[in-house]
């Protein structure tokens, strides 16, 4: 055997396994505390602001509802004394608030049923127009939104005035009807009814639009099976398109109850900036008490009870709204 043959044979070494595939890099989930923060966080500027302009105001009404603050105070001859919930029971003592507060809550109540059965009939009734007529509404409604509340106020004054009144001129060329020289403020039922309509006049256009939008919305298929039913008008609008705008409806009517408790600028504007007793709401009634009176705890525990009324409302609202969206 020769020395070539003795010699031990290289080893060869084992293969070596291949790479493993590049596996992409899964993207770190974000923590629940960071998702739950974000809303907050895109939210922070717009409750700043809310806090800054409505929450000062607030707290100082609170405030001055349980202090004696008059003249005095105001001008700094004296410091403010705490008067506890004497203001309160003054207040909730006082046949002629209750007065006030029940002439308040009719008033609301006639303007946004006014509001709502007037913006429902209008809105249906452009749903059936033509095109260019429904146009030519829809701009006379953003223009009377539009206009300054001083400005309707003093249209109306012109409107029902006794003597140059164009409404009471129309009204006496009715068959046995004379209006010439009629003092529609003579009373306060008649007066405040005048307020009304120009309340209704200036909230219309806002349902209107918005109930446009919402009858958009429903099915025109609902409709033609409710009338292949045996439907009626009145039986399609009740069963169809009723409950579809019911969300819509709850949403205007709170508002408009929010909006026509805190009615200010009318009346004020509409007496000449001194509003006799039967012509007194929440509002002109919590001014009359700080600003005419001087007596600013006063009119702030009747502003902060008026709050509070209208608090009862958003509430009876948020109900609803929870109880519409447990039954979608």
């Amino acid at each position: 055997m020769s020395a070539a043959d003795t010699t031990t044979p290289a080893k060869v070494p084992p293969p070596r396994p291949a790479p493993p595939p590049d596996v992409p890099e899964q993207p770190r989930q974000k923590r629940p505390s960071a998702i739950a923060a974000a809303p907050w966080a895109l939210l922070a500027p717009c409750l700043l602001i809310l806090v800054l302009v409505m929450g000062y105001p607030l707290v100082r009404l609170v405030t001055l509802s349980f202090q004696t603050f008059g003249q005095s105070q105001l001008w700094g001859f004296k410091p403010a004394e705490s008067a506890g919930f004497a203001n309160f029971t003054k207040v909730l003592g006082d046949s002629g608030f209750w007065a006030v507060v029940l002439r308040t809550i009719v008033f609301a109540a006639g303007s946004v049923i006014f509001t709502m059965v007037v913006g429902m009939l209008i809105a249906l009734l452009l749903q059936r127009v033509s095109g260019w007529v429904k146009t030519l509404v829809n701009i006379a409604l953003v223009a009377s939104w539009g206009m300054p509340i001083i400005v309707a106020t003093t249209v109306f004054k012109w409107l029902f005035d006794s003597d140059y009144g164009v409404f009471n001129a129309l009204l006496s060329k009715l068959p046995g009807v004379d209006m010439i020289g009629h003092n529609w403020f003579a009373s306060g039922p008649e007066g405040l009814l005048v307020i009304m309509l120009l309340v209704v006049w200036g909230a219309v256009p806002f349902v209107v639009i918005t109930l446009g939008a919402g009858l958009t919305q429903v099915p025109k298929e609902l409709e033609e099976a409710a009338r292949l039913d045996g439907a009626g008008a009145w039986g399609v609008f009740r069963h169809v398109t009723l409950p579809i705008l019911k969300p819509i409806i709850v949403m205007l009517t709170t508002l408009s109850v929010i909006w026509d408790m805190g009615v200010f600028p009318q009346v004020f504007v509409m007496r000449n900036g001194h509003p006799e007793s039967e012509f007194q709401l929440l509002t002109t009634y919590s001014y009359d008490q700080a600003f005419m009176r001087n007596d600013y705890g006063q009119g702030s525990a009747i502003a902060l009870i008026t709050v509070v009324l209208l608090l009862g409302v958003v509430a009876v609202y948020m109900r609803q709204m929870l109880k519409i969206g447990e039954v979608e």
